[in-house]
């Protein structure tokens, strides 16, 4: 829509993401505002001008329907090996029924039908619904909810990582980091008279200049003399500032935006510094927000607004730098702001000025390009990337629609916790790994135990194969029933408990994995499958 009447400052940041408030105002180039918005101080009519069903959020909703997310590698590669597995010993317990016949050996399609559920790889599958809640169980412990074990699975796949900038790498808010005085000025008086500026400023930034001054300099519990006319902040003004009488003097502090200040001192009569004027292009420049404070006609200093970046966040990802996944800051804030940001918290890139089909579009160009990409986020604005991506966070400080969209959604809304969810993926898929090598090298084994038993007597050239000597066809393969029974039920605590998680290559991984999985995969149904042919041939079950 676009206002009417009036002038107040807005907060655009679940929709652009850009954390500073904006200016709206009737007439010129500054009217138009967006729904779900929010104002921050000062009254504005609006005339809306979108038809029902056309809005932003109606938009955002469209884009989230239209986002898909994709299968993971790993996700298809099993899907095919076990579908081929289970095509091949189908097909070849179907052979056996004509050779069977052809060798004069009766055999009952119950007895097919077991074999077949001895041969298919049934200990994976039995086992990937426990391997999955246990990766979604690890995750609430980190305080983590996740939608799904898809997305925990995704997780060890990614490697590339989108994170909003607002709210998630930085606090959300500009606050006060730094008071640069002016010339002959002390740094306490400058406090000083900043933060009873900002004693009437209800703005998240005019709070964190009182809180500064009350950190750094221990001032609290202010005394104000005769008479005293605070100033709130306003759109209009862009200033915030207190009128007293000290000592018969009646003194007027302010403490506003740069071009404000200089009108409010030369209108007293004063000047402004070139000093203060390096110093605001400075902070500029560094991507901050510059307030000058003023004493009457004298010009104090500056205070340097800007956005926060959360503790341990560079150190974090430095760490996911090392495991191969690329960090990618995205941000509705101007380039230079973006630079200085992504500098600061240790991103490998950003993206500046980004709408929420930007985001999209970045997403799935990665997909296209064969990555797997994660996205932190908490606005509405990202609700339509964190539905597109394969593993989607969203902050529990976040807005509702974020974390619909998300997958996952953080308890702390502490994005560098995706470390964790990565090592939690990456030890689903180790543990997924190791299990599917065992129970491939379990089904090899069973067919060579079983078959031999079943075509010795027939076929005396096969009899070298028939190793394990067992008493009859019908006891191999009762034996192998039994014993396809009792390894889903030992190796469950190996799948909720997860194999530990290494950092190490994926030629060594494998050769760990054939060597202990593989090689005990093939040797456990020899053992297990003659113990139990001894056993049921004592206790004459056969």
């Amino acid at each position: 829509g676009g206002v009417i009447e009036g002038i107040a400052s807005v907060d655009e940041s679940a929709i652009t993401g850009e954390s500073a408030p904006v200016i709206r105002e009737s007439g010129g180039d500054r009217s138009a505002v967006t729904g779900g918005t929010r104002v921050l101080s000062d009254r504005i009519v609006v005339r809306i001008t979108t038809n029902p069903g056309e809005s932003f959020l109606d938009r955002m909703i469209a884009l989230v329907e239209g986002a898909r997310r994709q299968k993971t590698p790993n996700e298809i590669a099993l899907n095919i090996l076990l579908a081929g597995l289970t095509l091949v010993f189908l097909f070849a317990c179907v052979t056996l029924v004509p050779l069977a016949l052809y060798s004069d050996i009766a055999i009952s399609a119950t007895v097919i039908v077991a074999l077949l559920v001895c041969l298919i790889p049934t200990t994976i599958g039995g086992l990937l619904s426990a391997i999955g809640i246990a990766g979604m169980d690890r995750l609430v412990r980190k305080n983590i909810m996740a939608m799904s074990g898809r997305a925990v699975e995704a997780a060890g796949d990614v490697d590339i990582l989108l994170l909003d900038k607002t709210g998630t790498i930085t606090l959300g808010n500009r606050m006060a980091t730094e008071l640069i005085t002016g010339r002959g000025v002390l740094p306490a008086r400058l406090a000083d008279v900043a933060q009873l500026a900002s004693l009437a400023d209800e703005t998240p930034e005019g709070r964190s200049i009182v809180v500064l001054a009350k950190e750094r300099f221990g001032l609290r519990g202010r005394e104000i003399a005769d008479h005293p006319q605070f100033i709130p902040f306003s759109a209009n003004t862009q200033m915030s500032g207190l009128d007293f009488s000290e000592n018969g003097r009646r003194r007027r502090i302010r403490k506003g935006s740069a071009d404000a200040i200089r009108r409010h001192v030369e209108s007293l009569g004063g000047s402004f510094p070139a000093e203060i004027a390096s110093a605001v292009e400075t902070i500029s420049r560094q991507g901050g927000t510059p307030l000058v404070v003023s004493d009457d006609a004298q010009v104090l200093g500056t205070v340097h607004l800007k956005d926060v970046i959360k503790g341990g966040i560079k150190e974090r990802f430095t760490r996911l730098r090392q495991m191969g996944i690329k960090t990618i800051m995205i941000t509705g804030d101007n380039p230079l702001t973006a630079a200085a940001i992504a500098a600061e918290a240790g991103v490998d890139d950003f993206m500046a000025e980004a709408k929420p089909e930007d985001k999209l579009a970045r997403i799935r160009d990665e997909q296209a390009a064969g990555h797997l990409v994660a996205m932190t986020g908490d606005g509405t604005n990202d609700a339509p990337a964190l539905a597109q991506a394969d593993v989607a966070v969203a902050m529990n400080t976040g807005t509702q629609a974020a974390k619909e969209a998300g997958n996952m959604v953080d308890l702390d809304s502490n994005p560098t916790k995706l470390l964790e969810v990565v090592e939690i993926g990456k030890q689903l898929l180790m543990t997924r790994g190791v299990l599917t090598t065992f129970s491939i090298a379990n089904d090899v084994a069973k067919y060579f135990a079983i078959i031999p038993t079943m075509f010795a007597g027939v076929y005396p050239e096969i009899a070298p194969l028939n190793l394990m000597r067992l008493a009859t066809p019908q006891s191999a393969i009762l034996s192998a029933v039994i014993f396809n029974a009792i390894i889903i039920i030992l190796l469950i605590p190996l799948a909720l408990h997860g194999v530990k998680y290494r950092p190490l290559g994926a030629a060594s991984l494998l050769r760990r994995a054939l060597l202990i999985y593989g090689v005990g995969g093939v040797i456990a149904p020899f053992i297990g499958i003659k113990l139990i042919d001894l056993i049921l041939e004592a206790i004459r079950l056969i």
